[in-house]
């Protein structure tokens, strides 16, 4: 197996990290393993090596140059190079500005979408559509567009009735 950095020398360092339900496995040569810092855990981050250089020096920077501590874990900067994970979920709103562009680069976004059972799912997309539909009907009776009120409340009432049938499954 080829190394992942060089591509050109045999690997013969393997790091996995578990993210989630995602792993991730890099292959280093010596040489690049000594490179990176492998060799030195302090000196380390995982993040870098998958990010390119620079990934939690991002992070540092984002605190001004103070060491920003999670206050409700303790977790710093430091330790979320090391450990390549956070501490607790208020690590990441204390340090959000920094993960932010580490997190777009490694997902398709910020946002954790989770999965969800398809019938919740339904659900929740016909509430939001018929909260939707019911501040349009308010909008619709405020500028006395009473025609467009009357098909509003209709939608409203097929969507209601799915909504009824939906829960009784």
């Amino acid at each position: 197996m080829l190394c992942c950095v060089c591509k050109e020398k045999e690997a013969t360092v393997h790091l996995t990290q578990i993210a989630g339900e995602k792993m991730q496995k890099v292959d280093l040569c010596e040489d690049c393993a000594k490179q990176k810092g492998v060799n030195d855990p302090a000196g380390f981050s995982l993040a870098d090596l998958l990010l390119g250089l620079g990934a939690s020096q991002e992070i540092e920077q984002s605190g001004g140059g103070v060491e920003i501590k999670c206050p409700t874990c303790g977790f710093t900067q430091a330790d979320f190079k090391k450990a390549g994970r956070l501490g607790c979920p208020d690590c990441y709103k204390t340090f959000a500005e920094g993960l932010e562009g580490l997190l777009k680069t490694m997902h398709k976004g910020t946002r954790h979408m989770g999965k969800v059972p398809r019938a919740l799912q339904q659900s929740r997309d016909l509430s939001d559509r018929l909260k939707n539909l019911q501040k349009k009907l308010a909008k619709a009776v405020a500028d006395e567009n009473f025609e467009q009120a009357a098909q509003l409340r209709d939608e409203i009432r097929q969507t209601s009735d799915k909504l009824t049938e939906l829960a009784a499954i």
